[in-house]
């Protein structure tokens, strides 16, 4: 019996998190031949930093930054993109059941061996990012199991993934975008979030796509409703780019085909 296609699946909160996020693991495995797709839980409708009287809404900026996504996923490569409809910003207070659900009939319908997402921190402490994460999280497992009824015709099977990776930002990636805009916080409930920096001892995995890292950028770019977020990486030394564009370090969660303290440089390690 053949083997069934290589495929990656990268779940997100926001559109611009899967080019600035995931974009260098998105663009090589691509280029690869890899089937790579991209569930984005909201349209990133109050993701506005611009003058407030230009403010389009909700309702027309969430519009706008579905079509940037889908206009960055297609430089990247994806095969797909879905969403799933909650708003921005509010990603912690959805129904679990029901979110996780939806993620559960993209998974098995998809049938990725390897699925990416937000470390448990949310990168810098963003709830929307580590809503996602823990969402994912428990997808993955209900997925697999035989007992969550199957929702629609598509995902009647249930699905193991072989391999669960958190984006893990080290020194280096932190120290590149410092240089450029300073550090990233958000504040909530009153206090003020941090990034937070993975130790070198604790990645598992660190991929290259320095080739590809000109095609993050132009993805990165088609989010021009956040251009001002950009506008440093503009001018940034092609070094600093090379890093944000072209690197990205991980952390193994979950693998089903293979363990150690060996840094691997393939997600698909073990799989291929």
């Amino acid at each position: 019996m053949n083997n069934p296609p290589l495929a990656l699946m990268c779940i997100t909160a926001h559109p611009d998190d899967e080019s600035l996020g995931f974009g260098p693991a998105l663009a090589r495995y691509a280029a690869e031949g890899i089937q790579t797709s991209i569930v984005c839980a909201t349209r990133g409708q109050v993701g506005w930093a611009g003058a407030p009287e230009e403010n389009p809404g909700p309702a027309a900026l969430g519009t706008i930054r579905e079509a940037e996504l889908r206009a960055a996923a297609r430089v990247l490569g994806a095969s797909e993109v879905c969403l799933l409809g909650y708003m921005d910003g509010e990603l912690d207070r959805a129904a679990p059941a029901e979110i996780i659900g939806k993620l559960v009939r993209h998974i098995r319908r998809v049938r990725p061996q390897v699925v990416i997402t937000f470390d448990p921190f949310g990168a810098y402490g963003h709830p929307d990012h580590i809503a996602i994460s823990q969402f994912t999280a428990a997808a993955l497992i209900a997925a697999a199991d035989p007992r969550v009824p199957a929702q629609t015709e598509e995902d009647t099977l249930p699905h193991s993934v072989s391999k669960f990776y958190y984006v893990a930002d080290n020194a280096e990636m932190m120290a590149a975008y410092d240089t450029l805009e300073g550090e990233l916080t958000i504040d909530v409930d009153g206090k003020t979030r941090h990034q937070v920096i993975w130790p070198d001892w604790a990645i598992t995995a660190a991929i290259d796509a320095a080739e590809h890292w000109q095609t993050v950028w132009r993805a990165i770019q088609c989010h021009s409703s956040q251009k001002h977020l950009f506008d440093q990486l503009s001018d940034a030394p092609e070094a600093t780019m090379r890093i944000i564009c072209g690197k990205r370090t991980f952390y193994r969660a979950a693998s089903l085909v293979n363990g150690g303290r060996t840094l691997e440089t393939d997600l698909f390690e073990g799989l291929r």
